[in-house]
């Protein structure tokens, strides 16, 4: 089993998002015996933002690219790589200001390339990334959960689904910045979530 974490906290520590995806891999490394895990840090290691130099790149013929450009492409490609060979997919996705990171941002638009992880055909556009398993830990400081302020878990499933990855878990904790009582039981609920799952 190939495992991939993705973490998109902002934080380098004490981060809710990023200890539940550690507890998730950590039950998913015990139960497959040989599991492979690469870990991929957001914050700490950034993917260039999508600009006008990139997207200059992306659209240039393979052919026809400057050293440059090709150092540019590579970077994307070698995020794609990683999610092709994964079985397991493990994101920490921390609510900022009702949606997603922008560094998780920035991971979807280096792997959402046309030809490679999805194509258009005669029924529309179809996922290439498919067969694999998801789980998201999704950490909050209220409580958004199937609310309309919750503009994440829609925007998450869509682009993992457009992508071709729809067998998704998700866990929750929420109430993180109401007091210590809530922070408590939102972490109770969470390990409970991830202790139940099947590995």
């Amino acid at each position: 089993m190939n495992i991939l974490q993705i973490n998109s906290s902002a934080r380098s520590s004490g981060s809710e998002s990023t200890r539940l995806a550690d507890a998730i891999v950590a039950k998913l490394s015990a139960a497959n015996a040989g599991a492979q895990v690469t870990r991929r840090d957001l914050a700490a290691a950034p993917h260039p933002i999508l600009d006008e130099a990139a997207l200059g790149a992306l659209f240039t013929p393979a052919d026809a690219r400057t050293e440059a450009q090709n150092a540019r492409v590579a970077l994307d490609m070698a995020l794609v790589a990683q999610v092709q060979a994964a079985d397991v997919i493990v994101i920490g996705a921390p609510m900022y200001n009702f949606g997603m990171t922008v560094q998780l941002k920035g991971w979807f638009d280096a792997i959402a390339k046309a030809g490679v992880t999805f194509q258009y055909g005669a029924n529309g556009p179809e996922g290439l990334l498919t067969g694999k398993k998801v789980y998201v830990t999704l950490s909050r400081g209220g409580m958004h959960k199937n609310g309309a302020s919750d503009a994440l878990v829609p925007h998450l499933k869509t682009l993992l689904g457009f992508l071709g990855m729809t067998d998704v878990t998700l866990i929750y904790a929420e109430g993180l910045g109401m007091g210590p009582e809530a922070v408590a039981k939102a972490q109770a609920e969470a390990d409970a979530e991830i202790a139940a799952l099947a590995a």
